[in-house]
């Protein structure tokens, strides 16, 4: 797959003189590869539509347009079916520990604020919208379908997700980035860049808070600090929606590691990936009970 991969990149017509084509460790959706070409150097992202995922990469180039053009994420350089071509950034990839520093956490808050409420104005085209409640429906329905190996604990995740929903309650929508994982975060020193949008959309500005809560482990008084923030208000004034969010986004996480298991082809370690975010899962269900 690799050499296929490398094969691929090397015949694209944006490039004068490809050489040095690498894979870019990090992925479990896509290929990455790195690649030089004179002086410059640029990544390319080798996926095509991936339905079981609800990815199309008209929605992701949209997107990633509109990031480039508020200056949150990297230049689109080239497309074509299944390709996509970006401009290396010099910089940090963020791990769980980066986003809990507490150096970074309100860098990355104010990141997502400025896209949340300015990435729009860039948009040229219409995009998805990505509900979580009906990601995880559908993802359950689908699983039941493929004959999933945590078929047993399907119908207790979609009980738990509509007691959530309905915690939820009504929402202000914004343009999200949805996979708020900390390897898709950038910092060159002097800025922060968000990276991957294939499944960005129309959300509640919940989810991309929950998801980076969830995901990299943030404590209470963290999550706290962060909602005050963002809305410029009493945390209390969010918290058990929040919990709620926080509960989805961990569920539909799992479900979509359950997913690939089944579909994938990439070298990941999905089942372990799975019983990970499961464990989280559990964690914040409690949390938002005692809430």
């Amino acid at each position: 797959m690799t050499q296929s991969a490398i094969d691929r990149v090397a015949k694209l017509s944006c490039f004068k003189n490809p050489t040095e084509i690498e894979p870019l460790g990090g992925g479990i959706t896509n290929i990455n590869l790195t690649v030089r070409d004179g002086t410059q150097k640029f990544v390319v992202r080798l996926g095509d539509d991936i339905p079981e995922h609800g990815i199309l990469r008209w929605n992701e180039l949209a997107l990633a347009r509109a990031a480039q053009a508020l200056n949150v994420s990297p230049d689109v350089v080239h497309h074509e079916p299944g390709v996509l071509v970006l401009q290396f950034i010099e910089a940090k990839t963020f791990g769980e520990a980066d986003v809990c520093d507490t150096a970074n956490l309100p860098r990355i808050i104010e990141l997502i604020r400025k896209t949340h409420r300015n990435i729009g104005d860039h948009l040229t085209s219409p995009i998805l919208t990505f509900w979580p409640y009906q990601v995880i429906r559908t993802y359950a329905a689908r699983l039941k379908i493929d004959d999933s190996s945590h078929i047993n604990i399907l119908s207790q995740l979609i009980e738990q997700a509509v007691i959530l929903e309905i915690a939820t309650g009504r929402v202000g929508l914004v343009i999200g980035h949805n996979d708020l994982l900390a390897a898709n975060i950038l910092d060159d020193g002097k800025r922060l860049f968000l990276i991957d949008w294939e499944y960005g959309g129309f959300n509640s500005p919940l989810f991309d808070l929950a998801g980076l809560a969830g995901n990299n482990g943030l404590s209470e008084q963290q999550e706290r600090a962060m909602l005050e923030q963002y809305f410029e208000a009493p945390a209390e004034d969010q918290w058990r929606p929040y919990q709620a969010m926080k509960c989805a986004s961990l569920m539909r996480e799992a479900l979509w590691s359950m997913t690939s298991e089944i579909h994938s082809k990439l070298d990941f370690d999905y089942a372990n990936y799975t019983a990970e975010n499961l464990t989280r899962l559990q964690n914040a269900l409690s949390d938002f009970r005692n809430s």
